[in-house]
């Protein structure tokens, strides 16, 4: 039988990792509004200079309403006193995003009276700044306001899946739970996978190599619906980062690498056998034979014969399946990129399993025959 590790209390790579609140906060939309050509460039300067890459500047808000339905925004960045639309009616024209999605807007003005500050902030501002305003204290409060932005965003991701996945069920605790995990796995694969198959061919990919070492069919069975759930926590993980054609940055990486304690904190603290084995295997599927992966760092046997399966099965039809920066590889090349990593990445006798598996048609003759076809 699988033994469960305990949950890991000091895991901390969550939604609210400060590198990804960093990294998602430079590449948010912030839009800047002043009748001041001037003052515009001063604060697209200093943005930019910060590291915030998408900035526009706007002299007419009239050009807003327009600019809200092509590009939202993630912060607004407005002056008071304009001409035809002041800073109160632009925050008219955002109280339908403010109030639903949110958005946070700053208030920067020369007028620093009570009475411009109380309208400001009671039509919706979130801040509020007087010119000339000190750089380092605007570049705080930008940051301050799009974590928020971030966080927020996260919970209501997080809550619309609950409440598309649990409405009209009336099934028992248990079995809602299982099936709302399985339904955000595949929420998560819609956004990373084209064929939107790959989470279930990892599983029976995983399950046949369970068998094929010698475990019961009844753990291999568990293990197939385990196995489909490795990798729910890239549902945390931005759509830049899971579609881009590139080389990651290091920060990216370190962003990219917390699906797997995300997806352990999504899956953790139940007491349902496959809700357990799930969060072994989605903690624990990037950890390598050498005790060079992560989160932990765990070495051979120290890592579950679940995760040691997954990561196999997972790397196999990563190789075999078009990805958006590389196309998908024949059968054989791809045994031979993980032969290279026999007894390094990966546990050797998985690799000879799915020698066995993989070049024995009967057993594998769907997979093989879709790999052929792609190549």
């Amino acid at each position: 039988m699988f033994h469960f590790p305990p949950l890991d209390k000091g895991a901390t790579e969550l939604f609210g990792e400060p590198d990804r609140l960093t990294l998602l906060s430079q590449a948010a939309h912030i839009v800047l509004l002043d009748d001041e050509p001037a003052n515009l460039t001063l604060l697209a300067a200093t943005l930019q200079r910060a590291g915030f890459s998408s900035v526009t500047s706007l002299f007419n808000p009239g050009e807003l309403p327009s600019l809200l339905l092509s590009s939202p925004p993630d912060l607004v960045i407005t002056d008071l006193h304009m001409p035809e639309c002041d800073g109160y009616g632009v925050l008219d024209i955002l109280a339908p995003l403010i109030n639903s999605e949110r958005l946070p807007v700053l208030v920067i003005t020369g007028d620093g009276s009570a009475d411009a500050r109380h309208q400001a902030l009671k039509r919706g501002a979130k801040d509020f700044l007087t010119k000339p305003f000190d750089a380092v204290e605007l570049l705080l409060r930008v940051r301050n306001l799009l974590e928020s932005r971030v966080l927020f965003q996260d919970l209501k991701k997080q809550n619309r899946t609950l409440l598309e996945t649990v409405h009209g069920r009336t099934r028992e605790i248990e079995s809602t739970r299982v099936e709302m995990i399985e339904r955000l796995a595949l929420a998560a694969e819609y956004r990373d996978d084209q064929t939107n198959e790959h989470n279930r061919r990892v599983g029976t990919l995983s399950a046949q190599l369970a068998q094929q070492i010698g475990l019961t069919p009844e753990d291999a069975g568990l293990l197939k619906r385990a196995a489909a759930l490795h990798d729910i926590g890239k549902i945390g993980i931005p759509d830049a980062l899971l579609f881009k054609p590139g080389a990651l940055t290091a920060s990216e990486v370190r962003v990219m690498r917390t699906h797997t304690s995300i997806g352990a904190r999504i899956l953790g603290g139940s007491h349902i056998p496959l809700l357990q084995l799930a969060e072994s295997v989605a903690r624990t599927h990037h950890e390598r034979w050498d005790g060079t992966g992560y989160p932990n760092g765990l070495k051979g046997d120290e890592i579950p014969i679940s995760g040691r399966i997954v990561a196999v099965a997972d790397a196999f039809d990563a190789i075999t399946s078009d990805r958006p920066y590389r196309a998908a590889r024949p059968v054989h090349e791809a045994m031979v990129v993980l032969r290279e990593q026999y007894d390094l990445e990966y546990d050797g006798r998985l690799i000879d399993a799915l020698d066995a598996i993989v070049l024995t048609p009967l057993a594998y003759a769907g997979r093989i025959s879709m790999v052929a076809s792609r190549a």
